[in-house]
């Protein structure tokens, strides 16, 4: 019996410990230990091989101990502190299946708005654009209908912009997106561009998404002033 609960408590260790979010939310003390009981259990049953009792399971997550620990990272709050969020609203999402043709078009739209707000990132399997929703007509034109895979409007990119340190600093961009999904804001897409952090979100989301960023980088600044006058009081 000691022998099954140690088991079953070293590979759900082993599991939250493959996944930062997962960390996060433990180490903050925000975590539901059900739920998440309940979102690894299907992982450590495959693990094992067999079946898990449920009330075990949970009783493994509270065990956890975080190797990784936001809260507690000088590193992150240095980067924070020193971010500002800006906001850019009426944006709009297009989404295409990525084809020789459709990589030439967007190409093309990036050399010929280069003076105007288009992000590209690109996967094995599609190219999602995040521009101006002026330009949504415009842009969706230079694609075929059937390549075109999700098509939304209405939408705004919130913009963390941080120091060069970012690029070094693990965690950082996790501590913004465990932020916003503590509020239930939904991200439509995000990308990544060197010192910039971009969330696509909903316009009816934008007010309490900037809310929440400025907040976080306001705690990290805090934080940062009173450990600074501490060292200076010692």
């Amino acid at each position: 019996m000691v022998d099954d609960e140690l088991s079953i408590s070293r590979t759900v260790s082993s599991v939250i410990h493959d996944d930062l979010s997962l960390q996060d939310a433990l180490s903050r003390r925000y975590a539901n230990y059900s739920a998440i009981a309940r979102m690894i259990k299907p992982k450590v049953e495959k693990d094992l091989g067999r079946k898990v009792n449920f009330e075990s399971l949970i009783t493994s997550v509270k065990r956890v101990k975080p190797r990784f620990e936001m809260t507690e990272s000088r590193g992150i709050e240095n980067v924070l502190a020193e971010s500002v969020v800006n906001v850019r609203t009426d944006v709009a999402k297009l989404s295409v299946e990525k084809t020789r043709r459709s990589l030439d078009s967007a190409r093309n739209l990036m050399a010929t708005y280069q003076e105007e707000f288009l992000q590209v990132s690109e996967s094995n399997s599609a190219i999602t654009m995040v521009f101006d929703q002026k330009l949504l007509s415009t842009i969706s034109k230079r694609f075929n209908d059937e390549d075109i895979l999700d098509e939304q409007s209405d939408l705004a990119a919130v913009i963390v912009h941080s120091p060069e340190e970012i690029v070094r600093t693990v965690g950082v961009v996790l501590a913004i997106y465990a932020k916003i999904a503590e509020n239930h804001i939904n991200i439509e897409d995000t990308v990544s561009c060197f010192t910039d952090t971009i969330l696509v979100i909903r316009m009816d989301e934008v007010a309490r998404a900037f809310s929440t960023l400025t907040d976080l980088i306001a705690a990290s600044r805090m934080k940062l002033k009173k450990g600074n006058k501490k060292i200076k009081e010692k």
